[in-house]
């Protein structure tokens, strides 16, 4: 079990012996499972074309970068070719159907274990926490409200925040410009390639979580600064433990 912490702790959080300043999060896959809203979402738009449905587990290896990627990867593993306005049309249907998802209470998106745990007491650390997520912003903000995790979060950005979207660092940088910090004095957790891409490209450390979405590919073998159980773990760590000891991989 975790042990209190507070803002005046005289032990102030490092990562690997520097201090840190705030801390980055991606949102699917990091702080909530999504999978299944996701693919409800996406197979009522198919279906509004008369087109198949994917099962869950199929559409679990689309998620990261942001709906439009997510819909092309459905259309390439149905083996369909549609013109650009066509594709078009069923992301603005996926997107309707998503927040449709959520305004009638049919959402089953959940935070994982120990994620509410861990935001508490990383904000008890004094540390800022921002979610920097390829999703739209309205729907970030609103799944955080919902789940009642947004007393923890400063700043959203979302994949319509900035020009670019993760892997590229804008997203990131603005975040930590936001925030009023450093890149390279703030930590991103996150779940997948598109994570770890970002962070190094924005010159920052990144942990990830070994749970979540990485695209088909197992999370393991991402080429983080260390892995983490739970966001739960984190906060102690940063305090003392000798990640040069414990890191379960190499930084990149």
């Amino acid at each position: 079990m975790n042990r209190p912490m507070s803002r005046s702790t005289a032990n102030p959080p490092r990562w690997k012996g520097k201090k840190l300043a705030a801390i980055l999060l991606d949102l699917d896959g990091t702080l909530l499972d999504t999978a299944a809203v996701i693919a409800a979402a996406l197979n009522r738009a198919l279906a509004e074309k008369r087109l198949p449905g994917l099962l869950p587990e199929q559409v679990r290896d689309f998620i990261g970068r942001g709906a439009p990627i997510l819909v092309a990867r459905a259309l390439e593993r149905l083996g369909l070719t549609v013109d650009a306005t066509d594709q078009a049309a069923l992301i603005e249907r996926f997107y309707f159907h998503y927040d449709q998802l959520h305004l009638l209470d049919e959402s089953n998106a959940r935070a994982y274990p120990g994620v509410a745990e861990g935001l508490g007491l990383l904000h008890g650390l004094g540390l800022p926490l921002a979610v920097v997520t390829n999703k739209q912003r309205h729907f970030a903000v609103n799944l955080l409200q919902r789940l009642k995790l947004s007393q923890w979060i400063e700043v959203v950005v979302g994949g319509d925040t900035c020009e670019r979207r993760k892997p590229d660092p804008q997203p990131l940088n603005f975040a930590c410009s936001t925030l009023g910090v450093e890149p390279a004095q703030t930590l991103m957790v996150g779940d997948s390639l598109n994570d770890v891409l970002a962070a190094r490209a924005a010159g920052m450390p990144v942990v990830c979580v070994p749970y979540g979405y990485n695209e088909g590919n197992d999370p393991r073998e991402l080429s983080c600064d260390a892995f983490i159980e739970s966001l739960a773990d984190l906060p102690a760590i940063l305090l003392d433990a000798p990640l040069e000891l414990n890191s379960p991989c190499q930084s990149a």
